[in-house]
Formats: structure tokens, C-alpha cells, sequence
């Protein structure tokens, strides 16, 4: 109960304070929400990565086998999701929302507090964080502009589009730079790191302003079913994973409550920018994120007991 109440109070409360912000100011000054959603894609998610992928040291075996266990979790999302959707009947363009919800989950502004709240700063519980936040924005950011962009642009012009995102280059720039070990002179890293803190404010922000605009009277049930495959089927397969390989220890509880964040906050920013479905991905993500402080909780005390 104790973990239940910090979670809440540490976690989701400061997180729905400024989603809470972008709700009462859109309603008050009508802001421009593409233009919002555009500087997050353009400015700060470019910034926050480069920043994270530089800063972080990794060990290469850590990181090869979290990303084999990262792979298999999407890979079953996906597929089940997709085929949720089919039986859904959605459109095409909600499958893909709909299976984004699935596949994107929050471990930037959600997964690193929780899992410095639930291990209390220990590193090598904070290096696997990472490296899930690190393939999550690869993910979101490859892949996940790539599905949105070729809905309606056909797939080749997709790919060119997204050769052109910043996003790209500064998650290139930042993995080669940390692995060569570059020093980056002050000039230049002090306003990165200035702009990358900014990053989870005004996306949390911005998340607000989307929810401002949203009629919550129709759609509930797809919303329901997603949030069916990202708080529940997500940590299940994790955990049916963490068993079949036999981990053990704070590998086996990072890796499964990493599992267990909602939806992540760029897939309605990228469904903003992108115009696809945006309102239902924000609606996606912001119950995600409420009900959340519900699953999370159980699922923390899940990986105390079991691993």
C-alpha cells in the first residue's frame, strides 16, 4: 500500500499536473496543436535522444539481450493488436494508431521515475531503463513515423520523408559520438541539455492541449481493447518471457515493470503531426496513463514477489 501511494504521489500526480496545464490553457487561448506537435518532433525529442543515447554507458551484452526480449514483445503486440483491430473493424489508419498504442510505451517520463522510485537509484536497474527508453525511441521515431507517413503518401515517399526527420540523425550522431568517445565542447552541450529538459514537460504539455479537443462520447470501446494490450497482455508476455529464459533478480523486475508503462506520449505526437486518428491516440493515451497508476502498482508488487 505504502508503494501503491508513492507511486501516486511521486509519479502519476506531477504528471497529470502539467497534463492538466495544457488542458485548461487550450481551452483558455485555443493553441495551435500541429504547431505544438511540430516543435516536440523537430526540436526537442531530437535533443532529448541525442543527449540520451550520447550520456548513457552501456555494456554491449546487456543491451544484445535486452534488445532480443525487446524484439519479441513487439513482435506479439503487434501481431495481436493488428488482429484485435481487424476484428474491431477499424480503418486503416486506426489500425495503426491502435497498434502503435500496443508497441509504444512510456519509458522516458514514466519508466525512468518509476524505476528510480522502485530501485532506489541502483544502476544497473537504471542501465536497462534506458535501454528500453533507448529502442522505444528508435521504435517510435523509425518505424513509427514511417506507418503513419505511408498511409497516405504510399511507402517510398514515406522513407525519403523520414531520411529528412532530425530525429534520425541525432540518434545516429548520438550512438556514434558515446561509442567513439567524442567530447562535445560546453557551447554546444549545454543548450542540448537545456532543450532535451524540456522535451517531457511540453510533450506532457502538449498531450493536455490534444485532450482539450476530444470527444470523449464515441470510440471507448477500441480505447478499452488498447488498453487491454498495453497494461495487461504487455507485462504478461513479459512475464511469460522472464520465465521461459529463466531470468532472475533486478534483470527479471526492471524488464517486466518496464513492460507495464502506458502508452507512450510521442505516439499522439506523432499522430498529431501526422494527422492520423490524433484525437484517438490521445485518448489512448491518457487513459493509459490513468489507469496506469492502478496496473503499475500491482505489477511493482508482482515483480517483488515473484522474482
Amino acid at each position: 500500500m505504502i508503494n501503491f501511494f508513492n507511486i501516486v504521489r511521486e509519479i502519476i500526480l506531477p504528471i497529470f499536473i502539467i497534463i492538466a496545464m495544457g488542458y485548461t490553457l487550450q481551452k483558455k487561448f485555443h493553441m495551435n496543436v500541429p504547431t505544438l506537435a511540430k516543435i516536440n518532433m523537430f526540436f526537442l525529442v531530437p535533443a532529448f535522444i541525442f543527449v540520451k543515447l550520447y550520456s548513457t554507458e552501456l555494456s554491449f551484452q546487456l543491451f544484445g539481450f535486452v534488445l532480443l526480449f525487446f524484439i519479441i514483445i513487439i513482435l506479439i503486440l503487434y501481431v495481436i493488436s493488428i488482429l484485435a483491430a481487424k476484428l474491431l473493424g477499424l480503418q486503416k489508419g486506426e489500425k495503426i494508431t491502435f497498434s502503435n498504442s500496443a508497441i509504444f510505451f512510456n519509458s522516458g517520463n514514466y519508466g525512468v521515475p518509476v524505476n528510480d522510485l522502485v530501485f532506489k537509484g541502483d544502476p544497473f536497474a537504471m542501465s536497462i531503463q534506458v535501454i528500453v527508453l533507448t529502442l522505444q525511441n528508435i521504435l517510435i521515431f523509425s518505424y513509427g513515423v514511417f506507418s503513419l507517413q505511408s498511409i497516405k503518401i504510399g511507402k517510398l515517399k514515406a522513407m525519403l520523408g523520414y531520411m529528412k526527420m532530425p530525429v534520425l540523425y541525432a540518434m545516429l550522431t548520438g550512438i556514434l559520438l558515446n561509442y567513439l568517445s567524442v567530447p562535445i565542447p560546453s557551447f554546444v552541450w549545454v543548450p542540448v541539455n537545456y532543450i532535451a529538459d524540456a522535451m517531457i514537460g511540453i510533450a506532457l504539455f502538449t498531450l493536455g492541449a490534444q485532450v482539450a479537443e476530444i470527444n470523449f462520447k464515441a470510440g471507448l470501446t477500441k480505447v478499452y481493447w488498447s488498453l487491454f494490450f498495453r497494461l495487461l497482455a504487455g507485462p504478461a508476455i513479459a512475464l511469460g518471457m522472464i520465465f521461459l529464459f529463466n531470468i532472475e533478480g533486478i534483470l527479471a523486475q526492471a524488464l517486466f515493470i518496464a513492460s507495464s508503462m502506458p502508452t507512450s506520449v510521442n505516439s499522439a505526437i506523432i499522430a498529431e503531426e501526422y494527422n492520423n486518428y490524433p484525437g484517438f491516440a490521445a485518448q489512448i493515451v491518457l487513459f493509459s496513463t490513468i489507469f496506469s497508476s492502478i496496473t503499475v502498482s500491482i505489477m511493482i508488487y508482482l515483480a517483488r514477489i515473484l522474482f
